[in-house]
């Protein structure tokens, strides 16, 4: 019997003011609900403004305890629902101690799980080595009452060991939470080849994996504090692809959404039994993969 699972995909503008992004959120995710949505996931960061633009010890003020007050809102929000739920916090640990870390929260309110961002990028207008340090919770699928997700943050998206890894622990969706956009003085040629690179290798994780994958990015322009850039315009592009990398759904570039897509659960089984790729791995030849490089 065919097994579809409706996924709400929430692409979101953000402004200076915590409250109103998250009530703008919940808001979001009500109407998803209503309309049948069973999974939702946000973008990454999704409470403020993308902050790591600049390094600034006052911006640890935005992360949170993820039994505190701000995280219990999400929580509330998905047992009204009865919806899965994937959020991305700024998390604070301990005092001097941060992570990046993606919560996804039970029909009935409940932590199914948390993964920790692993790969912790450090380029102009992307200091996120400045505030999170990488996850230690490997790379683990999170089961749930929709099936056991792969989640992943972002700069993880570029990282095919990483989708294996969920794919090899059982993961039957990869899921990525992103924030990424554009520097304003490259040229349309060279941000056109970024964005086609970006969307082109999670579709590569899912042909190689017979995964769907559903990624969720930040939309529209924010301005980086310090002036020494331009700062991001976001690309948005939110998108869901199916087990051979074929584009179910793909959000604009310019416009928030909130949207639900139906994915076909069943498919996964076929493209795998298609295309034998975990069958024909040859996997006692692979240990160079754990080296930095091969001399």
């Amino acid at each position: 019997m065919k097994k579809t699972l409706k996924i709400g995909i929430i692409q979101q503008t953000n402004v200076d003011d915590v409250s109103k992004n998250r009530q703008k959120l919940i808001e979001k995710i009500y109407k998803l609900s209503a309309e049948g949505a069973e999974l939702i996931v946000l973008q990454e960061l999704h409470d403020s403004l993308y902050f790591c633009q600049v390094e600034s010890t006052d911006n640890f003020d935005l992360a949170v305890d993820l039994n505190g007050p701000e995280c219990d809102m999400y929580a509330q929000t998905a047992k009204a629902c009865g919806i899965v739920l994937v959020t991305s916090m700024f998390e604070k640990r301990a005092t001097g101690l941060y992570h990046n870390t993606a919560v996804v929260y039970e029909k009935d309110g409940t932590i199914a799980g948390k993964y920790r961002k692993m790969h912790i990028p450090d380029d102009p207008a992307y200091y996120e080595k400045f505030y999170f340090t990488p996850g230690d919770l490997g790379f683990e699928p999170i089961s749930t009452s929709v099936g056991k997700l792969g989640v992943l943050v972002c700069w993880d998206q570029w990282y095919p060991e990483a989708a294996r890894l969920m794919a090899l622990r059982g993961a039957e969706m990869l899921i990525y939470p992103t924030a990424i956009g554009w520097e304003s003085t490259d040229t349309i040629e060279e941000k056109t080849r970024q964005q086609v690179a970006w969307q082109t290798v999670q579709r590569g994780h899912a042909v190689a994996n017979g995964l769907p994958v559903i990624t969720v990015n930040r939309v529209g322009h924010e301005v980086d504090p310090s002036s020494q850039t331009n700062g991001i315009q976001f690309w948005g592009f939110s998108f869901v692809a199916g087990p051979q990398g074929e584009i179910i759904y793909q959000a604009p570039s310019d416009a928030e959404v909130e949207v639900t897509v139906e994915i076909d659960m069943n498919r996964s089984e076929q493209v795998r039994r298609w295309w034998p790729f975990l069958r024909d791995r040859r996997i006692e030849n692979y240990s160079g993969i754990t080296k930095r490089f091969l001399d």
